[in-house]
């Protein structure tokens, strides 16, 4: 592994670690020292971030085994960012029940989404089928359109022979 990785993952993890507690201590805080300790969290957030990049770029660069693994640490480690940006909204937000309540309505609103497109996908596929099944219909009713014509016709024509055997018929009979 990278020495300079290493380093920045060194770094990460104590700035990680400390923002962590100061958004727990910035919880039971209110007015002025609120204000500062979560300005703190933010510029933390935002090192954690440059740190994220910086290792991203480091990762990069190295060898597709070491790569691999290095990549995967950096995923979970932009998850913990993430629920850490999470924290701080929450805390951050005016009324913590509000917070909460948005977080849940946008968490609704996503599962809303992922199940209208999977809706909408199946609505799609269903439609062609039935698309599908009404060209086969028509086909057939073409089809059989088409049979009864020439069984019209066929039927005609032996209707003309049965004519003309008679009148021979006739015609042999009256000789």
């Amino acid at each position: 592994m990278s020495e300079v990785f290493e380093g920045y993952e060194r770094q990460y993890c104590e700035v990680s670690a400390s923002l962590f507690r100061k958004c727990t201590t910035a919880s039971a805080l209110d007015g002025e020292k609120k204000k500062q300790k979560l300005s703190e969290i933010q510029s933390g957030v935002e090192e954690a971030e440059s740190l994220i990049r910086k290792m991203d770029l480091e990762a990069r660069s190295l060898q597709p085994s070491v790569k691999a693994g290095l990549l995967a640490k950096l995923r979970e480690y932009k998850s913990d960012l993430n629920n850490l940006k999470s924290e701080l909204k929450r805390i951050s937000a005016p009324n913590a029940r509000q917070a909460t309540r948005e977080e849940l309505l946008e968490s609704g609103l996503a599962d809303t989404l992922a199940a209208s497109t999977d809706q909408r996908g199946r609505l799609m596929m269903t439609t062609e089928r039935l698309n599908q099944s009404n060209d086969k219909i028509k086909e057939s009713r073409r089809t059989i359109l088409e049979t009864e014509e020439l069984g019209v016709s066929i039927l005609q024509d032996l209707h003309q022979q049965r004519q003309s055997l008679l009148h021979a018929h006739t015609t042999v009979d009256m000789a």
